[in-house]
């Protein structure tokens, strides 16, 4: 079984930054594919960011130049870095996991509230 853990999230002011971690843990091995979320309450949950086992970041057009996903210091760690927050980046942040290709593990969640 594999465990996400994220934290980091908070209220901020537009304009304002914050960082996002993950850690994993449990029955993992290797370097995996890890992503951030982000789900509005009435909207589908929507992809943000992802960096590849080799280190290859990709970003949601909403946030490229914004936002920046890195490894942590640990193999299965992550970290997303925000700054120049929107009140549209409001949301619960998630976390994931895809191990081997095919097994995708979720994090509880994390909120981020940017106010006006």
């Amino acid at each position: 079984q594999v465990q996400l853990m994220e934290s980091g999230g908070g209220l901020v002011q537009v304009g304002g930054s914050l960082r996002l971690s993950c850690v994993a843990s449990g029955s993992i091995s290797g370097v995996n594919e890890m992503r951030w979320h982000r789900q509005v309450p009435g909207k589908q949950r929507e992809w943000v960011a992802t960096i590849a086992p080799d280190g290859r970041a990709n970003y949601a057009d909403s946030v490229r130049g914004r936002f920046t996903i890195a490894r942590g210091t640990g193999q299965n760690t992550v970290q997303l870095q925000m700054s120049g927050l929107k009140t549209e980046d409001t949301g619960v942040y998630y976390c994931q996991l895809i191990r081997g290709g095919v097994w995708v593990y979720w994090g509880q969640g994390t909120q981020v509230t940017v106010s006006s």
